[in-house]
């Protein structure tokens, strides 16, 4: 009998990869405020489908990662996902059985919670102009949410991700 460890660690990787390059990609102007949370969703994603994998540390690390990608205070983006990926692991099992639609009420909520913590420590360190455009990235991304569950649960099953 052969006691193999945990499959797929390089597609919770490239998936995260991936995410860190749809952040990258330039918008139009107009269109910048709607530019969803992809690394944000992308945690998310694995946090509900394998949390004994995906975590607290994980979601620090790649906020670290979204912080030098972006140039803002180290620590901030990391401080954010690291507390949306506790409150997602403290749901997960409620979440799993939620179907797509009220998922993604969940995530509209973890996102804005995330936006919110990264929007106060801006303000205590520099300071962003206020603006009610600012929570639009969540409500897009709530809204790609079921299509991008359904992209990683694929692939996660393609690639048998244990």
């Amino acid at each position: 009998m052969s006691n193999q460890g945990p499959t797929g660690t390089w597609v919770i990787v490239f998936s995260f990869c991936v995410a860190y390059f749809l952040a990258l990609l330039p918008f139009p102007h107009w269109a910048e405020w709607g530019r969803p949370e992809w690394v944000a969703l992308v945690l998310l994603y694995w946090v509900i489908a394998l949390p004994h994998r995906v975590g607290v540390m994980t979601g620090w690390m790649v906020g670290l990662g979204v912080d030098v990608m972006e140039g803002s205070v180290l620590g901030l983006n990391a401080l954010s996902l690291a507390v949306m990926a506790y409150l997602a692991i403290l749901l997960h099992r409620r979440l799993r059985v939620f179907p797509a639609w009220q998922q993604a009420l969940a995530v509209l909520v973890l996102v804005g919670l995330s936006q919110l913590m990264v929007r106060v420590i801006s303000n205590l360190v520099g300071g962003m102009p206020s603006t009610m455009w600012y929570w639009v990235p969540s409500i897009v991304s709530a809204f790609l949410w079921p299509w991008l569950l359904v992209i990683l649960r694929f692939i996660r099953r393609r690639f048998v991700v244990t």
